[in-house]
């Protein structure tokens, strides 16, 4: 029989085991961690030299971090602009709604075990846009994203919490809803950062009303300021129909010698008395295939191995790596009327990066860092606490392989917003004239 978490796939990763190398080349880089993946381990020095630091302050970087080795990282650095993307958290989060046209194909689908290989293909496409090694902004406390005209999708986020960040987002269309609440928990290792999705994703289908559930792998960020930066995930994404106990179990294999195993991902699809029904096979940067198996994971006789996703073609040569869908994520294409003055899009720091003003983007990024910490400021002084407008804190705890979360619930209120101001775009709308408001007492910073 199969087993779970890649049946016979897995074993190919044993002998594909994920290298390291340690380069000692300069006194005070001792432990210093280069991965080229596409090579082996004679070629980490040249390795080290490449990457967008600047050698003056790729080496102050490197000497500062040194007391975060080890450490959770994800709120207590303050990072260069530099290596960021003019995109926020929040509409990151937003990009796994490019091949929403799964999720129909998913919702009106009478295979059970079929339904699953499109919502798993789904949420995999996701991992094309996570590979991008440019750094999204932090979300400000009280940010929102919102997102419309995209086949039939309604999507808002907003950031709930600041220490630890957390966000939160809600989508749905005539096939599915789609709820998230987002928390990552991280490990630094002085040249790469381990970084556990301490979230809760599930995802209802309209049709039958059926849950599913996801738990994602790890993810490493290798090579953040010596070497060229690049990201793996290897592991289990484990997916499961809480209506029914089927589940697909897929393994993410590790990046090993020259890039072997790179990007590849293999499993099953599983009934609920844990037989698998259907093999899973592709590159998560790339496309999915499956194919029925038998009990022990073969494929069927007189069956054939099909496509069910692929990427789509992505602009050439663009600065980011943005795909067309990403560039709508940041446009006003896909902005509702009456946009919220809390939107990402009016951020000054992440408009200025996009026009390719970094020196005001940095100043901008600090600007903005400021107000927050004013504003914790006057709340704490009152002694009130923050309260998210579109998503309300439970008592409910959500246990994770990595920790246990708090859960927040999407509360309704923006679709009854939304109702009352409609949804037609503002592609005409001057950002310049716009200003970013997620402040809960007023812009405190230029009061005091």
């Amino acid at each position: 029989m199969a087993q779970k978490g890649g049946g016979f796939f897995s074993s190919l990763a044993s002998s594909l085991s994920n290298f390291k190398s340690q380069v000692n080349f300069m006194l005070g880089y001792e432990g210093l961690e280069v991965i080229n993946p596409e090579g082996g381990t004679e070629d980490a020095e040249v390795e080290a030299q490449k990457g967008r630091w600047k050698h003056e302050d790729r080496d102050s970087h490197w000497k500062m971090m040194q007391k975060y080795v080890g450490a959770d990282i994800t709120s207590m650095v303050t990072l260069p602009v530099l290596i960021f993307e003019p995109m926020t958290m929040l509409q990151k989060m937003a990009e796994l709604m490019e091949y929403s046209h799964l999720l129909k194909l998913a919702d009106e689908c009478e295979d059970p075990h079929m339904r699953l290989v499109y919502a798993a293909s789904w949420f995999i496409s996701n991992y094309y846009a996570l590979q991008r090694t440019w750094k999204p902004f932090n979300p400000i406390l009280g940010e929102t994203y919102e997102m419309v005209n995209y086949n039939g999708i309604t999507f808002i986020a907003e950031q709930i919490s600041h220490h630890p960040p957390i966000s939160a987002a809600h989508a749905e269309n005539d096939h599915f809803v789609y709820d998230i609440t987002s928390k990552v928990k991280t490990k630094f290792l002085g040249n790469s950062v381990d970084v556990y999705p301490l979230g809760r994703t599930r995802l209802k289908l309209k049709k039958d009303g059926v849950i599913l559930e996801l738990v994602p792998p790890p993810t490493k960020v290798n090579n953040l300021i010596f070497g060229r930066t690049w990201v793996d995930s290897p592991g289990d994404m484990v997916l499961t129909n809480l209506t029914t106990g089927d589940k697909v179990v897929l393994y993410f294999q590790p990046c090993g010698w020259f890039g072997a195993g790179r990007y590849e991902v293999d499993g099953y699809v599983y009934n609920a008395a844990e037989e698998p029904k259907i093999l899973m096979t592709g590159k998560w940067n790339t496309s999915m295939s499956y194919q029925p198996c038998d009990l022990d994971g073969e494929p069927l006789p007189g069956t054939d191995l099909k496509e069910v996703w692929r990427v789509a073609e992505a602009p050439a040569n663009d600065k980011f790596q943005y795909t067309h869908f990403a560039h709508k994520v940041n446009s006003f294409d896909t902005a509702p009327t009456n946009l919220l003055a809390s939107d990402s899009r009016l951020r000054s720091d992440r408009y200025a990066l996009e026009k390719g003003d970094m020196s005001k983007a940095g100043s901008e990024k600090s600007i903005l860092e400021e107000k927050q910490r004013a504003e914790k400021r006057t709340r704490e002084s009152k002694g009130q606490k923050f309260v998210p407008r579109w998503f309300d804190m439970t008592e409910e705890t959500y246990v994770t392989p990595w920790g246990d979360l708090e859960i927040c619930e999407y509360n309704g209120k923006y679709s009854e917003h939304r109702d009352a101001v409609g949804n037609a775009n503002t592609n005409d709308a001057d950002i310049t004239k716009i200003e970013f408001n997620p402040w809960q007492y007023g812009n405190v910073a230029e009061a005091e």
